[in-house]
């Protein structure tokens, strides 16, 4: 199976000088840049000098997608110690702010959650601007497909592209055996999954099976509602998100998706709530692929799964699905610029993305070669393969100057549905009206 037509689809919806010479992916290494790079090594090990870069991360215990990185990074420069910086995933974003507003050298790499971040730490001077050294290497910006261009800031370049990933229908197998009932197609639409939950939701108590699973971010409802590309979260009125958020609200009642309130106060994460078997499907990013590969070497779990594409609207075709990259930026204030871009152009090269390919994880850079890989390494879906060719994908924060905020004014009124605070229409009147003074304040 080819996949030059499904990244170029995704990558095309996307967003947005040194000493070193190791697995970046410059136009030519050359093996006198490689000698000297295996010398500074020798010399630094026997002076015994060991450089150091510290590097953030989250959840970095649950997923290889870091770790991989990390060791590709270290095979070339075994001379220097990366020391891993790893929060909760919910946190990340609060602590990377408060280490950045310290002015400190640490951390030297900065893998960034979200794009909105990418634009906050931008407009702060909190991060490098990378042309120049993009300009010295000569780095080959084609094998992104014009996604590293999209996270451009005003022409220039503060990060790379590291991750792509969008969302799918993750379910259980053997679930759904033993329902009888038929796996989740890669052309439902959203009440077509709705009625499959509720087929699929059986038992009580501590043996209940949930038909579905909504993790307690917004994008889990919000998503859906931007998946025809005609709406983003960045609005001047909410009212697109009502079908979804009456839907999500009518599962929670009829119990067919578990309590938000419950997930919420009990910060339960989605990984243990579908690999427990605890509910039978779960819309969830690419990324949980390799969660899952990864779960099962270890003997974590042992059932049966899959993954079929993401259900659509109506009026969108099946293959459409919602988005993001996770870029990698360099702190302005390290004190090892030099080497820290070596990291990131590591991180970012070929070499690195098969290498997550073989670990089930989708990279920026795709091509048949890599996206190969990715479907035969050992514990992937062989029959899910299709699951992951895209017709079209928008991103789930556009790069909007305004989007951090406008972010957390949308997830405070969606709290606030969704336990039952306020009704829907209230909630979504004020999500316009709390963006509104945003953009107001922000002009």
């Amino acid at each position: 199976m080819r996949f030059k037509k499904a990244a170029a689809v995704l990558l095309a919806s996307a967003m947005a000088v040194t000493s070193f010479t190791g697995c970046g992916n410059q136009a030519a290494d050359t093996s006198d840049g490689k000698a000297a790079n295996e010398k500074t090594a020798t010399e630094n090990a026997k002076e015994g000098k060991k450089k150091k870069l510290t590097v953030t991360t989250w959840d970095n215990d649950i997923s290889p997608q870091f770790r991989v990185a990390v060791e590709t990074f270290q095979e070339k420069y075994p001379d220097v110690e990366v020391e891993i910086i790893d929060t909760a995933a919910n946190e990340y974003n609060n602590k990377l702010t408060v280490m950045l507003a310290s002015g400190d050298a640490d951390p030297d790499v900065i893998f960034v959650k979200d794009m909105g971040s990418q634009l906050s730490m931008q407009a702060k001077g909190q991060i490098l601007n990378l042309d120049e050294y993009i300009k010295k290497d000569n780095l080959d910006m084609s094998i992104y497909n014009n996604t590293a261009e999209k996270l451009q800031i005003d022409g220039s370049y503060y990060t790379l592209p590291y991750r792509s990933d969008w969302y799918v229908l993750f379910y259980n197998k053997d679930l759904f055996d033993k329902a009888g009932v038929p796996y989740p197609s890669n052309d439902m639409t959203w009440e077509e999954y709705e009625e499959l939950a509720r087929k699929m939701t059986n038992g009580e108590g501590s043996e209940k099976v949930f038909g579905t699973h909504n993790h307690i971010w917004m994008g889990l409802v919000c998503n859906w509602a931007i998946q025809d590309g005609k709406h983003t979260l960045v609005a001047d009125d909410y009212s697109f998100l009502k079908p979804y958020y009456e839907q999500a609200i009518r599962m929670q009642d009829e119990g067919i998706i578990q309590n938000y309130a419950t997930l919420k106060t009990g910060n339960l994460h989605y990984t243990s709530v579908f690999q427990q078997q605890q509910c039978a499907m779960m819309p969830m990013g690419t990324w949980f692929i390799a969660n899952m590969i990864q779960a099962q070497k270890s003997g974590e779990t042992d059932f049966n799964w899959g993954f079929a594409t993401i259900p659509h609207p109506k009026d969108v075709e099946a293959g459409n699905s919602v988005g993001a990259v996770t870029p990698i930026a360099i702190n302005a204030k390290t004190d090892e610029p030099d080497l820290a871009w070596e990291f990131v152009k590591c991180a970012t090269s070929e070499e690195t993305a098969e290498k997550l390919a073989e670990n089930g994880m989708l990279t920026a850079v795709q091509n048949d070669t890599i996206m190969d890989k990715l479907v035969t390494t050992e514990g992937f879906p062989k029959e899910c393969k299709d699951a992951l060719l895209l017709k079209g994908m928008v991103f789930d924060r556009p790069l909007d100057k305004n989007i951090e905020a406008i972010r957390k004014a949308i997830e405070e009124e969606h709290d606030l549905i969704m336990i039952g605070e306020q009704d829907v229409d209230t909630g979504l009147a004020h999500m316009a009206e709390r963006v509104k003074e945003v953009k107001e304040n922000n002009k």
